[in-house]
């Protein structure tokens, strides 16, 4: 069940004047990685083979994935009115796919699959919030904090799935650490790339990797700031088992805002380049 719903937005309230042109490539980018959620779903539900109950949580999911990638693509085609948000999800499922044809979590496990889709929740919802944050367009800004709630939602779907398989599958706290560590590391890899690459390049540019990572990083990483990253890092640790909100956890905090910072630096080195 759909929390929100696109024709409920206020699409009237879109000021041009306000809308910052380093967020529209992030927007386009987002948009296609969000619509693709219905892959994932097929995914989900060869994995959960026998479990009616997450399917169909995971279905709805996908329902309110594809939801966010048509707001954000219909906002971005405000921001932008030469660009085609369908279009450009065409080029982007021709450019990168999952593998859905599996009868096993990639994890290892049904627990280490539901914690790394914890993590990709924690990093949505955190990243929503942000541009929530930064935009001073009212539409994006309305549109970004209804997805992050959806995303913190989600987030509590797979936690409360999570614990259920924890409980047969006896997951190790440091077997879940190296899980959730991993998916984290995935950020980086073709999928945002790509969705940065499809949507923002024209079509005669070859892919290229570590251009296009460093295009979308550069910009996505300068949103973050310290609150967001203190979610962030709650989230991680309430997930693999730690206690959040601890002195533990807030150290952890401030060091992967500086490590952020850092890279978003490094981004921005080789954007220019």
């Amino acid at each position: 069940m759909k929390h929100w719903r696109i024709e409920q937005m206020d699409w009237d309230a879109f000021d041009a004047s306000k809308v910052d042109p380093d967020i529209v490539p992030l927007v386009k980018a987002a948009s296609v990685v969000e619509r693709n959620g219905l892959d994932y779903a097929v995914y989900l539900g060869n994995v959960f083979v026998g479990d009616p109950d997450f399917r169909a949580a995971a279905d709805n999911w996908a329902v309110e994935e594809v939801q966010h990638g048509d707001a954000l693509g219909k906002w971005a085609m405000l921001a932008d009115p030469t660009w085609d948000y369908m279009s450009a999800f065409d080029r982007y499922r021709a450019s990168y796919h999952i593998d859905q044809n599996v009868d096993a979590s990639i994890r290892g496990s049904r627990t280490g699959e539901l914690i790394a889709r914890c993590m990709v929740e924690t990093g949505t919802s955190s990243f929503y919030t942000a541009l929530a944050d930064a935009t001073e367009e009212p539409l994006l800004k309305a549109i970004c904090k209804q997805i992050a709630a959806d995303e913190y939602r989600h987030f509590k779907l797979f936690y409360d799935h999570m614990h259920r398989y924890l409980a047969r599958e006896k997951l190790g706290v440091w077997a879940r650490t190296r899980i959730a560590l991993g998916r984290v590391t995935e950020s980086e890899d073709d999928e945002l790339a790509s969705a940065y690459h499809t949507t923002n390049e024209p079509p005669g540019l070859a892919y290229d990797h570590k251009r296009c990572i460093a295009a979308y990083m550069s910009r996505a990483m300068g949103f973050y700031q310290p609150r967001h990253v203190n979610r962030v890092t709650s989230m991680i640790f309430k997930t693999i088992g730690f206690t959040p909100h601890s002195r533990l956890q807030n150290l952890v905090a401030s060091g992967m805002y500086r490590l952020i910072r850092m890279r978003a630096q490094r981004f921005r080195k080789i954007a220019a380049t």
